[in-house]
């Protein structure tokens, strides 16, 4: 079955009214979490919502996500990284046909020998929001222990 894909309107056309919840959660000064008010800062905590899931974790919809936890313990070598461009990509471009990838940039994080060395990756996804969007970028910082941040 085909999945049809629609526009996204532009649904901030009244300032005072939020358009949806921002990631991370926080609590915010006026109600429980921090609003967005704007079409493209929803966008971008959407995106943020994808890359942080994992595939298989959202009820109802087990190919939401990305497979970026599974890919964590192969062995840290270039095919790594570009399973992981792929990975991402291909989620961004199913789920959010509005988000558009300028570059996926993977670094290895390898900081000394020894016991204090310090293993990871570090993947920084520069995109923009619709043809219309500023450039912006989103820095996923990948450590030893297998928890992702987003910077």
């Amino acid at each position: 079955m085909a999945r049809i894909l629609s526009k996204i309107p532009v649904i901030d056309t009244e300032k005072d009214v939020a358009v949806g919840i921002k990631l991370p959660l926080n609590n915010a000064s006026k109600g429980l979490f921090e609003l967005s008010y704007s079409t493209e800062d929803q966008a971008v905590s959407n995106l943020k919502n994808l890359l942080l899931t994992s595939k298989g974790e959202r009820r109802y919809l087990p190919t939401f996500g990305t497979g970026i936890m599974n890919l964590l313990f192969d062995p840290n070598t270039t095919e790594v990284g570009e399973n992981l461009k792929d990975e991402i990509s291909s989620a961004i471009s199913f789920w959010m046909p509005y988000i558009i990838i300028n570059n996926i940039d993977i670094k290895q994080k390898i900081d000394a020998l020894g016991a204090q060395a310090e293993h990871g990756l570090s993947v920084t996804i520069n995109f923009r929001v619709s043809n219309q969007g500023a450039n912006q970028t989103i820095v996923l910082d990948i450590n030893q222990s297998g928890t992702i941040a987003i910077l």
